[in-house]
């Protein structure tokens, strides 16, 4: 369980940071709904990020049928959870949409960017 707060703490304040400072760019720039869009939808995608690291050990021990529908009701709520910033979005004019979505994907974003940059270090170090 310490390995996967470990991996969220990482991760998710990676996240909220670079959308904090990309929003803080485009807000500076004027263009007050992309940055608040990006944050907002930032800071769902980490909600998300956090229940899912939360459910996992609550599946442990369970017979396959109740992990199954556990599993299922957890996907349902997460992906409720995750429609929260876009209605916000498509209902006002503060919040961009597609800088929300974006903003989504911000996590996934962060963790691919890390394997990447992992990937290429451990590559160069292996060359030299």
């Amino acid at each position: 369980m310490e390995t996967i707060r470990e991996t969220q703490k990482k991760y998710c304040s990676q996240a909220m940071l670079a959308a904090i400072f990309v929003g803080l760019v485009f807000i500076l720039m004027g263009q007050n709904a992309v940055g608040k869009g990006l944050i907002l939808g930032t800071f769902f995608s980490i909600i998300n990020f956090i229940l899912m690291g939360e459910a996992i050990p609550l599946k442990a021990g369970k017979s396959r049928g109740k992990s199954f529908f556990f599993s299922l009701g957890s996907i349902f709520f997460r992906f409720a959870l995750m429609a929260i910033p876009l209605i916000i979005a498509l209902r006002s004019v503060k919040f961009h949409l597609y800088a929300v979505i974006g903003g989504i994907f911000m996590v996934q974003i962060i963790i691919l960017a890390d394997h990447i940059v992992q990937s290429l270090l451990s590559t160069r170090s292996n060359q030299v």
